[in-house]
């Protein structure tokens, strides 16, 4: 068996999402403000189709796109809301809600249709990355899963695919699981970067639940748990003869070079080869030189070096640069976190109720009215050149569209798309991004701009909202 096919037979399939919360405690995954809202709609009778959209205002520092990411995750949540008889107990014990109110819920479910840019897809501030058509109460109570789940795993996979720039080529690891907010994080990260582009993942049950191949070495625990690192390199070669990775830094680097070399040279009497060593501290540049030059002095220059401890985008993009002779990378904690750019701006707004487009008008919170379409445009050479946010009827010649309807009156539209797909997506619609998109410090903003659709139903909504809502004063 091949090693997807493996995953196959293990999971059966290789998709997927996987929700972060029991199904039956579903309904109660939402802030308090959505339920005291959904009560106030339901006693006023307002039932009609309301129209959401997902965007994210402002690049956090340093970035200058977006990874779609997180959609699986809110399609099965959309698919599987509901609120369960101890919710609904829960609910009436707070003595917040009414027992008409709990009722109705008791018996809801998501009725409405979605239209998403695929996961993998780049995409850029003020698009709606999601947007949610549904019975106003059930899109208003899937604001905060929503959010909650594309907002972690588009800020993740962003990060990953910048390391995986920096890397040039390079392999990557997501060794970050120690280190993420929570399991669900950790699970969340390891899909993520492995969408944008990461090899593998340290993460057993990641690798598991997502069909990602697996990867590790060995801790210095597992070195100092021995008389001597020789024989605990001896100890691992004689366990995992086909996939040895020897930890190099327990003591002395150097030294542990040598013994490496000495435990490499015992397996090729044996018809094997050691398969890399890994620096876990340092200055990795210099010690990967010294390293280098050790094992290529030895007639070993088929072992690979692997990096890990304290890497991410910016100091792999040095590493690189400076042509450090690295073969992979473990990539952790600043990965894992998004250390530098740890949460992002990312909203969910009405912008149509009962066939009446809407928008918020707060300083630096506006929103664009109306539900949307996307149209991304190319230039001569194919790469992307501009996009154009849309009213969702529209038709812009010589653009693509990209958002898609993937569920229709609560069902979804095909079958769950895999991770293998979205990283595929991944890996096309970052090549055809220009370069200048990718710097890791202070890239220009891609273009984006709005129909004259778009544009003439925003002033006139803007016109009639302040004409209603705001008097004049003496």
């Amino acid at each position: 068996l091949t090693y997807s096919q493996l995953i196959v037979l293990v999971t059966g399939s290789m998709t997927a999402s996987k929700l972060p919360v029991p199904g039956e405690e579903l309904g109660l995954f939402t802030d308090l403000y959505e339920l005291t809202m959904s009560q106030a709609f339901f006693q006023q009778g307002m039932s009609a189709t309301a129209t959401f959209s997902l965007f994210t205002r402002t690049y956090p520092p340093n970035r200058a796109f977006f990874i779609s990411a997180g959609l699986e995750d809110v399609l099965e949540y959309l698919g599987n809301l509901n609120f369960s008889g101890h919710a609904i107990d829960y609910l009436r014990a707070t003595g917040i809600f009414s027992d008409d109110f709990l009722k109705y819920l008791s018996t809801i479910k998501f009725t409405g249709n979605v239209r998403a840019i695929p996961e993998g897809r780049l995409y850029f501030t003020d698009e709606p990355a999601v947007e949610i058509t549904a019975p106003l109460i059930e899109a208003q109570l899937a604001e905060t899963f929503i959010i909650n789940q594309v907002n972690l795993q588009s800020m993740l996979a962003t990060k990953a695919a910048r390391c995986v720039w920096a890397a040039q080529g390079r392999g990557i690891a997501d060794f970050a699981s120690r280190r993420t907010q929570g399991t669900d994080a950790a699970l969340k990260m390891a899909r993520a970067s492995y969408m944008a582009g990461f090899s593998s993942t340290s993460n057993v049950l990641a690798a598991s639940l997502y069909g990602m191949p697996p990867a590790g070495t060995m801790a210095h625990s597992f070195v100092t748990s021995f008389p001597s690192e020789l024989q605990a390199f001896r100890a691992y070669v004689m366990s995992f003869p086909n996939r040895t990775i020897l930890l190099l830094d327990t003591y002395d680097t150097i030294a542990g070079t040598w013994n490496a070399v000495q435990v490499a040279k015992e397996m090729e009497t044996e018809g094997r080869q050691l398969m890399a060593v890994r620096l876990d501290s340092g200055d990795f540049d210099k010690l990967s030189r010294q390293v280098r030059k050790i094992l290529d002095d030895s007639g070993l220059d088929y072992v690979k070096i692997l990096a890990s401890g304290g890497l991410d985008e910016y100091e792999l993009e040095i590493l690189v640069n400076n042509g450090a002779p690295i073969d992979l990378f473990g990539v952790g904690t600043k990965a894992g976190v998004s250390a530098d750019a740890p949460w992002s701006d990312m909203a969910y707004k009405l912008v149509s109720f009962d066939n009446r487009p809407v928008m918020k008008l707060s300083t630096d919170k506006v929103s664009l009215p109306g539900a949307k379409q996307i149209y991304r445009t190319r230039d001569a050479d194919g790469m992307f050149s501009k996009d154009i946010i849309a009213l969702h009827d529209e038709e812009l010649p010589g653009g693509v569209p990209l958002l898609e309807e993937v569920m229709i009156d609560g069902e979804r539209r095909g079958a769950p798309a895999t991770l293998e797909e979205a990283r595929a997506r991944f890996e096309e619609d970052f090549s055809l991004l220009d370069d200048k998109f990718k710097a890791l410090n202070n890239p220009p903003r891609y273009p984006v701009s709005i129909s004259g659709n778009l544009e003439r139903l925003s002033s006139r909504v803007r016109e009639e909202a302040l004409g209603t809502n705001v008097s004049s004063s003496d």
